[in-house]
């Protein structure tokens, strides 16, 4: 007798055109690539990053000291994003991403978290990909107000899309029921 195959992770996913919400683990999805919400020094850390890392195997952390060893000696600034491989993961790349750590919104944190998504979704364009996920940026450790962080996730994504054909899907993905009603509340 055959093994039940498990649903694909698409069939949980709620859509809102060509932005999917899911629920799940963010290194199980195959999409062209998911974004790390990674600290400066891009050599894995806890959370999101930790997970990345610890799922994706060696060979992310090796393209992340290659870029530590060149054009980012001093590490990823806020905001900005760079692409590695996806080693081990089911997706083939990871942008990482620098997320702002809540000061209380009076340091640019706003600013700061808009171009997390916009230089992530640009990388992801010029790279031609056609799918890309991301978690809720600096909504863990960084202490980022969660529902203030998904106003400016789908505020950005949303514009960004409006521009560009690609990518052509994105998922945002969390972790917890509450996080889900606080997307769909933007979405809608």
């Amino acid at each position: 007798m055959p093994f039940p195959t498990l649903p694909h992770w698409r069939a949980e996913a709620h859509s809102f055109g060509r932005i999917l919400l899911y629920r799940g683990d963010i290194t199980h999805l195959d999409t062209d690539a998911i974004v790390n919400a990674a600290n400066s020094s891009l050599l894995g850390g806890g959370g999101v990053d930790g997970a990345i890392h610890r799922a994706g195997g060696p060979d992310i952390l090796e393209a992340c000291r290659k870029l530590r060893a060149g054009h980012y000696g001093k590490g990823l600034r806020t905001g900005e994003a760079v692409m590695t491989t996806g080693g081990r993961l089911p997706a083939r790349h990871v942008i990482h991403t620098v997320g702002p750590v809540w000061n209380g919104g009076n340091r640019q944190e706003p600013e700061k978290l808009a171009n997390c998504y916009r230089n992530s979704l640009l990388l992801a364009a010029e790279n031609e990909m056609h799918n890309v996920a991301f978690p809720g940026i600096s909504t863990g450790i960084y202490g980022y107000p969660k529902a203030e962080a998904a106003a400016i996730a789908v505020r950005e994504v949303r514009a960004f899309l409006q521009q560009h054909e690609l990518p052509q899907e994105v998922v945002f993905v969390v972790f917890d029921e509450a996080s889900v009603l606080l997307y769909e509340q933007e979405l809608h």
